[in-house]
């Protein structure tokens, strides 16, 4: 696959980056790709809780993981620096476009997302076009409604781009049949829309949120701000169409998951930006407040507990209940699941230390209301007996074992 140049670089200094993280040739001594369950000691970071079973995830000798080796930089980094590097690109977005807009920022009307939007207006002083890509309406719930509505009553302009609610009904079918991962079609169509709308719209900058290969870990195609190299992620694998192909959807309705070609983002002159990358309170919990502040409506009562979503913050995913089956699945299969994340970050953050991640963990990791549940058999017409046995299929039986009692555990502990 063809590596995709990005014409304009971000310039990082030596001690702006954790050059020693990334996984090359030429560092392969210093981090080794996880291998799950062949040290059973070392199957955790020792200073967070992730796994060696996150994919792409790289441990150095210390058995100590990408992201936290990243955190200890944390006070040394010369955050003047990345932000005049940041006012050098916004410059670039503004002199570059062909549009009444200067950039594109990807949106679902989140956390994240409005903080995003918020500081590329108001601090950088720039004109952006919010791109949404929204899910099919029994999926998209009135709560992400709102808050999408929320930054239009802002003063944002938004375009939504919005994929055939049957293609993606029978996609995420297919997803979960073929890999168990819900949100794989999904995702291909929120990251393809985004240069796919920069082409159409002659905006050649797009701002995405954090770099997950630094935040969580795993390969996302830079450790640094550049995001030009996504489709090489491990969240888009390629970004190719083929396999969906084989859903027996015809070519021309995935328009909105076919993912630019390289020569078409070098012929458009595209430069992507991992906007948190330049940003030192690019977080959970500092983007939560300010965008609490900014009208965002949070989950409440009973979807707000961890026992029911899997998920510690009630400000996150909250346009739409299937990511937290999606979670689950992912916990049954490679063992850990959204708050194994969440509380990593917190412990690098210093807001908790690992014995209290790890309490979270093992009270509310990989849990799922059968609501959640219930309502995507639903969607998707598949028969709860037929997804519970598709769910056991899934099931690692080298991450699981049955106990005594006959229930199943995870063979690999974190105390």
């Amino acid at each position: 696959m063809t590596i995709v140049a990005m014409v304009c670089p971000v310039k990082v200094k030596p001690a702006t980056c954790f050059s020693s993280a990334m996984p090359d040739a030429a560092q392969k001594s210093a981090f080794v790709a996880a291998q799950p369950g062949t040290q059973d000691e070392a199957m955790f970071c020792h200073r967070c809780l992730t796994p060696r079973t996150f994919p792409g995830s790289v441990f150095d000798a210390e058995g100590i993981c990408m992201p936290c080796r990243y955190a200890e930089q944390w006070d040394a980094i010369d955050w003047v620096s990345r932000r005049r590097e940041l006012e050098e690109i916004a410059d670039w977005g503004r002199t570059t476009s062909k549009s009444a807009w200067d950039c594109i920022i990807g949106v679902s009307g989140g956390k994240d997302s409005t903080r995003q939007a918020f500081y590329v207006r108001d601090e950088l002083k720039m004109k952006p076009l919010l791109v949404s890509c929204s899910y099919p309406p029994e999926q998209q719930t009135e709560r992400g409604n709102t808050n999408l509505a929320n930054l239009a009553e802002r003063g944002f302009d938004i375009h939504i781009v919005a994929p055939g609610p049957q293609t993606s009904k029978q996609l995420m079918k297919y997803a979960f049949e073929t890999w168990g991962n819900l949100f794989k079609a999904s995702e291909l169509a929120l990251y393809s829309c985004l240069p796919r709308a920069a082409i159409a719209f002659g905006i050649p900058l797009i701002f995405l949120g954090e770099n997950p290969g630094l935040n969580f870990g795993g390969f996302t195609g830079s450790f640094d701000g550049n995001a030009n190299r996504l489709r090489e992620a491990n969240t888009l694998g390629g970004a190719e169409l083929e396999p969906w192909l084989a859903a027996g959807v015809p070519r021309e309705m995935l328009y909105w998951y076919a993912y630019p070609s390289d020569a078409d983002i070098r012929r458009a002159d595209l430069r992507m930006i991992y906007l948190g990358y330049y940003m030192r309170d690019f977080n959970d919990t500092a983007n939560t407040e300010f965008s609490l502040e900014h009208g965002l409506v949070p989950r409440k009562g009973i979807d707000a507990r961890p026992e029911e979503t899997g998920s510690l913050n009630p400000a996150d995913a909250l346009d739409d209940e299937f990511v937290h089956v999606n979670q689950h699945l992912k916990y049954l299969k490679l063992g850990f699941g959204k708050i194994t994340q969440q509380a990593s970050v917190q412990i690098r953050r210093g807001v908790i230390d690992r014995q209290q991640g790890i309490d979270l963990v093992e009270m509310f990791d990989g849990k799922c209301s059968d609501r959640y549940i219930n309502r995507l058999c639903g969607y998707l017409g598949v028969p709860r007996a037929v997804f519970d046995a598709r769910v056991e299929e899934l099931r690692s039986k080298e991450l699981w074992q049955m106990n005594n009692h006959g229930e199943w555990e995870l063979r690999y502990k974190l105390r």
